[in-house]
């Protein structure tokens, strides 16, 4: 059953996240900024939903009449298998970040490779006709190789421990996909950390996930980790005059394309991010 956490068990909710665990995402304070700010008199929740249960989340949203669901990890996968039908994104990556009613049909859609470029974009950063590096070949890296050759990347090199999984994300942006190593990181007008290095609470919290001495003042440094706001590698880059982004934009931005997708309103992106940036400064 889907128990909203922190609300009562009947509430009437519109749209949720789910997740293990999922008491630390951010979604429900992003969306809610969202919903709010729109004017609706929408509910969104957080619910907890076990490994292997992800199936019978959608059945429940189905039944319940839901809008829609986030889908955070270890989900991404078995949603994309048990929705009825899956965006093109969605469908190339196999994994679904966001489920939509259309009549009967619950959609899946994967709204993170489009929330990462429309949030660099929205800062004046052009994507097309540049070399990018991606650290990473984890879901969140390969959802960004791919949307970065769709924005017209001149080439996408993927970095990563095991040269199996970085050809295999290399694959998703097509001709202008390819690998490389560490040291080819200052070679990328844009490199992207898409690890979890840096990340708060981790092993690796204090740890960089390349040599900063690679970089160059020419280049953008594009961070998805987003707690701590300010990661190691972020410091390292305003020490060294490297222009860098947080990983905040990516984080509002692909729940725009949420919240875009369940209300068909513009979604107000400046109350999304002062949610975000609130709580994580509460952290």
């Amino acid at each position: 059953m889907l128990i909203p956490i922190g609300l009562d068990p009947d509430s009437e909710v519109a749209a949720g996240v789910i997740g293990f665990p999922v008491r630390h995402s951010l979604s429900p304070v992003i969306c809610q900024a969202a919903f709010d700010d729109l004017g609706l008199d929408w509910v969104y929740a957080a619910f907890e939903v076990a490994p292997g249960e992800a199936g019978r989340a959608l059945e429940e949203m189905r039944n319940r009449g839901m809008a829609g669901l986030s889908v955070t990890m270890p989900h991404k996968a078995d949603v994309a298998a048990a929705v009825d039908e899956m965006s093109p994104a969605a469908a190339a990556l196999g994994a679904v970040n966001c489920v939509a009613r259309e009549g009967d049909l619950l959609i899946g859609h994967n709204t993170d490779g489009a929330g990462f470029c429309d949030a660099l974009l929205a800062e004046g950063v052009e994507l097309a006709g540049i070399g990018c590096a991606v650290l990473g070949a984890g879901g969140a890296a390969r959802a960004v190789v791919a949307e970065l050759a769709r924005r017209g990347a001149s080439e996408v090199a993927v970095i990563a421990r095991r040269p199996e999984a970085a050809a295999s994300a290399s694959e998703l942006a097509g001709p202008v996909g390819t690998t490389a190593s560490p040291a080819d990181i200052g070679n990328y007008l844009l490199v992207v950390n898409a690890t979890p290095v840096g990340m708060a609470e981790t092993e690796g919290a204090g740890n960089l996930p390349l040599d900063p001495n690679l970089l160059h003042g020419g280049q953008h440094l594009a961070e998805l980790v987003y707690n701590p706001l300010q990661t190691p590698l972020l410091a390292e880059c305003r020490r060294r005059g490297v222009p860098a982004s947080t990983g905040v934009g990516m984080l509002v931005y692909q729940a725009a394309h949420a919240v875009r997708i369940w209300t068909g309103a513009d979604p107000p992106v400046e109350a999304m991010t002062a949610a975000a940036t609130a709580a994580l400064q509460g952290r």
